[in-house]
């Protein structure tokens, strides 16, 4: 599943514009960076409450399919500009993280 077909599907707004061609392999949900960072795979769905730079860097660096906020959760500026330029989608909904990674174990 491709993250354009993933936003479709779950009725996601996206907060950034590129990466909606990345294939999505999995599901990853969790808020603490350092963790994050040394357990999501390549190609997760990163669901997550944390929209600021940092959260940017770790999908960069675990090559995340993308960064789904739950809960409403902003998206800094400067998170989304270099989200922007790093090509990393980032996409935003009401639900929970339970509730999304339940929609999307359905999906894949």
């Amino acid at each position: 599943m491709l993250v354009k077909d993933l936003k479709t599907a779950l009725s996601l707004t996206s907060l950034t514009t590129g990466g909606d061609e990345k294939e999505i392999k999995g599901c990853y949900c969790g808020d603490l960076l350092s963790w994050v960072m040394s357990r999501a795979s390549e190609g997760d769905c990163w669901l997550t409450v944390m929209g600021n730079i940092n959260a940017v860097a770790v999908a960069v660096l675990t090559d995340c399919a993308c960064i789904v906020l739950t809960e409403n959760a902003p998206l800094d500026e400067n998170a989304k500009q270099r989200a922007q330029l790093e090509g990393v989608s980032v996409l935003t909904t009401s639900k929970n993280a339970y509730q999304v990674a339940a929609e999307i174990s359905k999906l894949l």
